[in-house]
């Protein structure tokens, strides 16, 4: 056996131990998948390289904080409809710490999904996640309130409160929370719209808005547990 055929039989084992351990990972990731396009599947194959990546240039890393400018509009003197129609007061909210994001489900962070209900089983005593659909970017969310909640609930098990499908950036029509979140005059400090889908606004127990994370800091960050705690 000559010392190239040798290398090319190391290399070609290699491959394949490759190949299977990759397909084995695929098949675990996409266990439960259900209703998915080949997008979709593959975006959660690669979300974690997505995420590392966009960390290692920097990109949507922003992390922004306040803990003493109470708003001029009260937060819980908002509303929002929920993606089964019904009206959600935000004043129902007291007393609990409140995270809003702004969600799409054939974007390369939708496998934050995951980690946005971890947040809401492990605090669900005291934060409540709200998920804000949106096809404001690259029409990342084209389905209809219904096939959204479906695609949540049967692929990421959500039952954190989804509210129905709106334009989260600043031109007309835009929700009126996420109008709250992004306008100094209404929250306080806060001009920083979403940057892509899965940013994040964290709101306190007496209604101050008092952080903005950026979509590429993932729910379970430590730097998100420790506002949260």
């Amino acid at each position: 056996m000559t010392p190239v055929f040798t290398k090319l039989k190391k290399v070609f084992v290699v491959i394949v131990m490759f190949t299977l351990a990759f397909g084995g990972y695929v098949l675990i990731v996409n266990r439960n998948a259900e209703n998915m396009t080949g997008r979709q599947k593959l975006l959660k194959v690669v979300y974690p390289l997505f995420v590392l990546v966009n960390k290692m240039v920097h990109k949507n890393t922003e992390i922004l904080a306040n803990n003493k400018i109470i708003p001029p509009v009260s937060f819980y003197s908002l509303k929002a409809v929920l993606n089964n129609g019904a009206v959600l007061d935000m004043a129902s909210l007291k007393g609990k710490k409140v995270l809003l994001v702004n969600t799409a489900s054939d974007c390369g962070y939708t496998g934050q999904y995951d980690q946005l209900q971890q947040l809401y089983s492990r605090f669900g005593t005291r934060l409540v996640v709200l998920g804000f659909p949106a096809n404001d970017f690259k029409e990342q969310e084209k389905g209809t309130d219904e096939a959204i909640a479906l695609f949540c609930k049967k692929n990421y098990g959500v039952d954190f409160p989804l509210l129905q499908k709106s334009i989260v950036l600043k031109r007309t029509g835009q929700n009126s929370v996420f109008k709250w979140l992004t306008e100094p005059a209404q929250n306080g400090w806060n001009k920083q719209a979403p940057t892509w889908n899965f940013s994040k606004y964290l709101v306190n127990e007496t209604g101050m808005l008092t952080h903005y994370f950026g979509p590429a800091i993932e729910p379970t960050d430590e730097t998100i547990l420790e506002a949260i705690r």
